[in-house]
């Protein structure tokens, strides 16, 4: 992933609190076979001690894919945005000279994977998961001894993702002008589609972070 200096976050908390706030889905991707693609995989995660935990179906292709390749890369994207040309275009020249662009925020993990086979070891993923995503408690208790998730537990295999590199990019044109900043900003909320307003609430953050770009 290619960061300009503009777009890098500006220390571990910003990533580590935009994760936090409710981004914990992404894509897992590992090296396919010699010559082949990678074996990419969308899944639901969670965070712990500096690693990623993660649970698939044992059909899942991607187990012969990491013992071969132990090494692997989690992608977590969002609060993305089109930035058409026009709201971009610099004081006197005209609109359709304007330049579109992407705004999105990206963190990008690479981990050493380990595959977790023992049951209870896989039950405490699910119970580490359960308590970020159903943290009401309104399940049945998880244990390999313990219906319905006891006899379920044979057809997942768990991974533990040691995280051993972080790249955090928050493309929001913050080497712009504070005034065409705060502009697009209000387009985006007033256009208010997709994920417009969290990508306005993402510039404006980073623009009361900032300010006035200085290289």
């Amino acid at each position: 992933m290619f960061i300009q200096p503009w777009d890098a976050a500006l220390d571990d908390a910003e990533w580590q609190a935009w994760i936090a706030d409710g981004h914990d889905f992404g894509v897992l991707s590992v090296n396919g076979p010699s010559g082949r693609a990678p074996v990419v995989v969308p899944t639901h995660f969670t965070a712990t001690d500096g690693a990623l935990l993660v649970h698939l179906a044992r059909p899942n292709p991607v187990w012969a894919a990491i013992e071969a390749h132990p090494q692997v890369t989690f992608a977590v994207t969002g609060d993305y945005a089109f930035v058409p040309g026009p709201w971009r275009t610099k004081p006197g020249t005209p609109p359709t000279d304007g330049v579109p662009t992407s705004y999105y925020a990206a963190v990008q993990f690479t981990c050493q994977a380990a595959i977790i086979d023992d049951a209870e070891a896989k039950a405490a993923i699910l119970r580490h998961q359960m308590a970020h995503f159903q943290p009401d408690g309104d399940h049945a208790p998880i244990a390999p001894d313990q219906p319905p998730y006891g006899r379920m537990l044979s057809g997942i295999r768990g991974l533990h993702l040691a995280v051993t590199e972080v790249r955090a990019k928050f493309k929001y044109d913050d080497h712009k002008p504070v005034e065409q900043r705060t502009g697009t900003a209000r387009r985006l909320t007033e256009r208010g589609t997709g994920l417009d307003a969290p990508a306005a609430s993402q510039q404006l953050r980073r623009l009361d972070r900032i300010g006035p770009w200085q290289p």
